[in-house]
């Protein structure tokens, strides 16, 4: 899937929390990505993150997220 794809649905303050997001929507099927905020480069551990799920599932996410 291209990044047009895929549609913001969080903000992460660090990449530890932006893979706990990641982990529990994907255990229920959803597919994730996760971006670092501004340039790819700058990947690491203490850089906000974009959790990303496909374009038109934002539904989907809200629901599973609901059920925590």
């Amino acid at each position: 899937m291209s990044l047009n794809m895929w549609v913001d649905y969080k903000k992460a303050p660090n990449l530890m929390l932006a893979e706990m997001w990641k982990e529990v929507l994907e255990s229920e099927g959803l597919p994730v990505r996760l971006l670092p905020e501004g340039d790819i480069l700058d990947y690491g551990e203490s850089v906000a993150f974009r959790v990303m799920v496909p374009r038109g599932r934002e539904h989907v996410a809200d629901e599973i997220l609901r059920k925590l």
